[in-house]
């Protein structure tokens, strides 16, 4: 997943846990975004504002290495309209489920399917997993990508309908009046 200006920020809302500390029997967590987070959200994804965040998470162990995080995400943001340029806010409620694995298996497998972009005929291709990155999966960047992928681009107040300038057109301009005229002449002599 990968969000406007990821590199060159850091990432605004961190819940790092450490994964050799999640128990056999996983982990639960719920968030809430601070106000300095939702500001630095808000910056990092162009929005006027996040007015609240939170996480609603499930991190469970799987086999190899691999950790199962599930749950959902909710926010409320607030947007400027496409339409009237009114502030307006929307509601974000996304559901997560990613898999992590350590970070070598993760490269190996992205190789193995570059590997596999020369066959003739693709494989079914699942979404490989997430890196764990130094031992640690970061609930909050997690959050934080959700409520940015589902962040509406091109939002509009309820009911704002875009409705372009229409002018009649005078049936003599058009790109073939002069041709016409030509024509009409000719008849007329």
């Amino acid at each position: 997943m990968s969000r406007p200006n990821a590199e060159s920020r850091p990432d605004p809302w961190r819940s790092p846990v450490i994964v050799a500390q999640i128990p056999d029997t996983g982990l639960h967590r719920k968030l809430e975004a601070s106000a300095i987070e939702r500001q630095a959200m808000a910056e990092v994804a162009g929005l006027r504002e996040v007015l609240s965040a939170q996480a609603d998470l499930e991190i469970v162990p799987k086999s190899g290495g691999r950790f199962q995080v599930t749950g959902s995400v909710r926010a409320r943001i607030g947007q400027i309209c496409v339409v009237t340029l009114d502030p307006i806010e929307n509601e974000i409620e996304e559901e997560v489920d990613l898999v992590f694995a350590p970070e070598a298996e993760v490269r190996k497998m992205a190789d193995l399917i570059e590997e596999g972009q020369d066959d003739a005929e693709p494989p079914e291709v699942i979404d490989p997993p997430e890196a764990i990155v130094n031992g640690i999966i970061d609930l909050g960047r997690i959050a934080t990508d959700a409520v940015f992928l589902a962040v509406d681009p091109y939002p509009r107040k309820e009911g704002a309908v875009f409705e372009a300038e229409v002018t009649a057109l005078d049936p003599e301009d058009h790109p073939f009046a002069a041709l016409k005229a030509l024509q009409d002449r000719k008849k007329g002599k």
